[in-house]
């Protein structure tokens, strides 16, 4: 994927993107709230890096609020910043319309809890309505659009933990 030019990373929010699989090297991913109709909903646990955040610190913070879990350990981090870009008909509904798009250090992570463990109701404001376990390869079909090249990107750079 092309980068932006680096004096045009300030119109991407940065973020952090978690590939969490579990013992069978199956991929999380959770259904989005609120997602506009038509577009797919399904998507792996990602967010902002708060003001003075590291990306490490982010994804775990991440991991704990929309996954509702800490039992898990880094295995990986991509090795630049990943981005895509948000359709021009959403941007202005987004992060208050200030950003062209998202610029995401990806994180892959083991599972080392149950199922049980896994609670995405945790939180105040939870991001999914629902979570399965799916094989890695599937992410790209079932995310929405705009992002399936960074998915693409996120698999092949993390394919050595994928089996």
């Amino acid at each position: 994927m092309m980068q932006p030019d680096e004096n045009d990373w300030a119109a991407y929010r940065p973020g952090v993107g978690i590939l969490l699989l579990n013992r069978e090297r199956r991929a999380f991913i959770g259904r989005r709230i609120g997602m506009p109709a038509g577009l797919a909903a399904w998507q792996m646990p990602q967010g902002g890096v708060d003001p003075g955040e590291e990306p490490r610190a982010a994804a775990l913070r991440e991991l704990h609020e929309e996954v509702g879990t800490d039992k898990a350990e880094i295995l990986a981090e991509t090795r630049g910043w990943l981005h895509y870009d948000i359709p021009v008909e959403m941007a202005s509904g987004l992060w208050g319309g200030g950003y062209r798009g998202q610029r995401q250090k990806w994180f892959a992570m083991r599972f080392l809890g149950e199922d049980q463990d896994i609670d995405i109701a945790a939180h105040a404001h939870p991001e999914f309505d629902a979570w399965k376990w799916i094989a890695p390869a599937r992410l790209p079909e079932l995310i929405v659009p705009f992002k399936r090249r960074l998915y693409l990107d996120v698999l092949e750079q993390f394919r050595d933990y994928l089996g």
